[in-house]
């Protein structure tokens, strides 16, 4: 009975690391570093027929060139409820409306944009850490349980070794994620 709930253990703070990873890497690929993605607009809603829709839902969204997104909507009357969703998110860039599509010109990014930018990358790296080290808690306080529930010592410290090292592991690859984006942002 202990070995399977300690193995669930593993196999629980594993699975949510993981997830803390993909969760740092949708949020750092939603930041943009000089090139228009569609993925850029990953997270906008907008109000489609009373309920709150991803963009990517209501309309076509393609990359035209390296500072360029159009935003064909499948329905006409979506028009304004996009360039709306997308004025509050306040992503920098303002929608332009031709009665047909929406156009995204991005700017250059200046220095001070780069650094802004990476700010926010290493914010979000930061949120995946704490969301790691909590996982990481949470498997150390179910161990330290199973071993007043009769689990030995010894077992219990393998455990928490191999909690800790996966832990140490997923720390080096948010490192690694933001500070390849940081390099990405910085370059010119």
């Amino acid at each position: 009975m202990t070995a399977s709930t300690l193995e669930e253990i593993m196999d629980h703070s594993a699975d949510h690391m993981s997830k803390a990873i993909v969760h740092l890497e949708a949020e750092v690929l939603k930041i943009r570093a000089g090139k228009a993605t569609p993925q850029m607009l990953d997270g906008l809603v907008v109000e489609y027929y009373g309920s709150p829709t991803p963009i990517a839902q209501v309309a076509n969204i393609t990359s035209v060139d390296a500072r360029t997104l159009t935003i064909q909507p499948w329905e006409k009357n979506m028009l304004a409820p996009i360039e709306r969703s997308i004025m509050a998110a306040n992503i920098g860039v303002t929608p332009q409306n031709d009665g047909v599509m929406i156009k995204l010109f991005l700017p250059p990014l200046t220095e001070e944009r780069r650094k802004e930018f990476v700010k926010k990358v290493m914010a979000e790296g930061e949120h995946a850490k704490v969301a790691v080290r909590n996982i990481r808690r949470d498997a150390m306080e179910g161990i330290k349980k199973l071993q007043k529930d009769g689990l030995s010592e010894d077992e219990a410290k393998v455990a928490e070794a191999r909690v800790q090292a996966m832990t140490d592991k997923k720390m080096i690859e948010i490192d690694n994620h933001c500070s390849a984006k940081e390099k990405e942002l910085m370059t010119v």
